[in-house]
């Protein structure tokens, strides 16, 4: 089944201790479609300039991404120029020039209406709002957010959580929503805002997951050498929901698709952009799926 996902579009900048890449894909929506279609098609919903290549948009179609839902605007797409430092966890933010997606207004085609898995994009919460009020019944609604949100939109944001299945943050971010500086007394006060899964993001740590009143831990693959790691998050998430899309919500199943996360994830820092993204096929994921498998496996 198609994924509905809605977010932004961008062009990065991206300087690393050792090396750059200028106007670098980039975007939560163009990560998330990237890592998801790998599992099931997507449909995409986002606002790009008249400097958008038709190189990424054939890239895009290629991939089981349908690009109906990119409305193009006069004027440049979404600008981010950052620095990553050498432990990789801090950076600096040069420059960010919202362009074409200051004024993004999200109508959804009627053909992805029906969708039955959501995901809303890291965009303002009142656009997400807007989202759901014009998709009909989804099966799972899943929500990444930052921490510019959390505190400029608070109100909005929690008002959103409340039609949410599964929100998707890093730790920092759980801190800031739930004013609780222990991750599991903040799972406990996020679960209670309206998600009844919980997925924390902990970078070269990995993930926490909560649902019901089981928790799950999974590691970072350890194996991967880090070229970039702009878009982990987003791809991580479209691991996770593009595994959901075809497996019965339960425990079992999110336990795995948070090894798929994870999985994504570590492919997309191997390079600049979504250059390992695209470049890798279904043999590629299911063996390092396997090689997770292998090092977390132990004997009772």
């Amino acid at each position: 089944m198609s994924i509905l996902v809605v977010g932004s579009v961008a062009y990065d900048d991206i300087i690393t201790p050792f090396a750059s890449r200028q106007r670098a894909l980039g975007g939560s929506a163009i990560y998330f479609s990237l890592a998801a279609q790998h599992f099931t098609p997507i449909s995409m919903v986002a606002v790009i300039g008249d400097d958008f290549k038709q190189s990424d948009m054939r890239l895009l179609e290629s991939h089981r991404i349908d690009t109906t839902g990119l409305i193009r605007e006069s004027g440049p797409c979404f600008y981010w120029k950052g620095e990553y430092l050498g432990n990789w966890n801090d950076r600096i933010t040069h420059a960010t020039h919202l362009n074409v997606f200051e004024h993004f207004n999200p109508v959804i085609p009627h053909d992805y209406r029906k969708a039955e898995i959501v995901f809303l994009g890291n965009i303002a919460p009142e656009l997400q709002n807007k989202v759901l009020d014009q998709v009909e019944h989804p099966r799972i609604v899943a929500l990444d957010t930052m921490n510019y949100w959390i505190s400029h939109a608070k109100e909005a944001l929690i008002e959103t959580l409340r039609r949410v299945n599964i929100l998707i943050v890093n730790d920092s971010e759980a801190r800031l929503l739930s004013g609780e500086q222990s991750i599991i007394e903040a799972a406990r006060t996020i679960r209670a805002m309206g998600p009844t899964i919980l997925c924390i993001k902990r970078g070269e740590h990995g993930a926490l997951l909560w649902y019901d009143d089981q928790v799950f831990v999974a590691p970072a693959y350890p194996m991967c050498e880090v070229v970039d790691p702009t878009g982990a998050g987003d791809s991580f998430a479209g691991g996770f929901l593009g595994y959901l899309a075809r497996q019965k919500l339960d425990i079992h199943a999110l336990r795995r698709a948070v090894v798929h996360g994870s999985v994504m994830g570590s492919f997309t820092v191997e390079s600049f952009s979504v250059d390992r993204l695209a470049a890798i096929g279904t043999d590629d994921v299911n063996k390092r799926y396997q090689a997770f498998v292998d090092m977390t496996h132990f004997d009772r």
